[in-house]
């Protein structure tokens, strides 16, 4: 009875598992501002990711219900509403914005640093295209700073969840384990933290998987 609470309410909180491809957006907005460095579009994505690092999720979560939900209308501020999708956008937002951020950061730094290195003068000088050069030869090396960054990221997300759970309603393991913490039912939060350390491991298991896929030079 005790782990079927848990599991039942990690599947109802999808949004939160890995926030759905946010990790693609910080990559490619990382990648493009190190090719145009020191330039007006370097300075406008690191000039948000800055923003979304420095602004905490409970900041941003009633910011973004007074905007688009009180304000502008156009979407709900709140509720489950069986997972519909317009219902978890604010939450997704809220919940995912500072890691994006992070993930634009740590890319941009370790394409820049990639991009100056002797194999990509190389590549250049043989007369390949750019596009080829980053996707083939730069951005596997650059991605290795943010394997290390998203597998405690992805167990930070689920942790995470508590506040916003508790602002937009939703029936999550966050707000679980608020609940559980209240009513003093210390199985459950045992339970939930047992939970929370084997997903620890798993996601860095499978970072360090990760790493000897990306690098050939890592062996295990």
């Amino acid at each position: 009875m005790t782990w079927s609470r848990p599991r039942s309410r990690f599947s109802q909180t999808g949004f939160c598992r890995f926030c759905s491809g946010g990790w693609v957006l910080g990559v490619s907005a990382g990648v493009i501002a190190a090719l145009n460095q020191n330039t007006k579009w370097d300075y406008t994505v690191m000039g948000f990711a800055m923003t979304g690092v420095v602004i905490p999720s409970f900041v941003v979560a009633p910011l973004l219900v007074l905007i688009f939900a009180i304000t502008l209308k156009w979407l709900p501020g709140g509720g489950w509403n069986g997972g519909a999708l317009k219902f978890m956008i604010l939450p997704m937002v809220a919940l995912s914005l500072a890691y994006i951020a992070s993930i634009a950061r740590i890319t941009r730094g370790s394409m820049i640093e990639v991009l100056h290195s002797n194999f990509i003068r190389t590549a250049r000088a043989k007369g390949l295209p750019m596009r080829r050069i980053i996707l083939r030869h730069a951005l596997k090396p650059a991605l290795l700073p943010v394997l290390s960054y998203m597998g405690p990221a992805f167990v930070g997300i689920i942790t995470g969840s508590m506040v916003i759970e508790t602002i937009y309603g939703l029936p999550g393991i966050g707000q679980l384990f608020v609940n559980g913490a209240l009513n003093r039912d210390y199985s459950l939060v045992l339970s939930l933290t047992i939970l929370v350390g084997g997903l620890t491991i798993l996601f860095n298991a499978i970072v360090d998987v990760l790493y000897a896929v990306i690098d050939p030079k890592i062996r295990y």
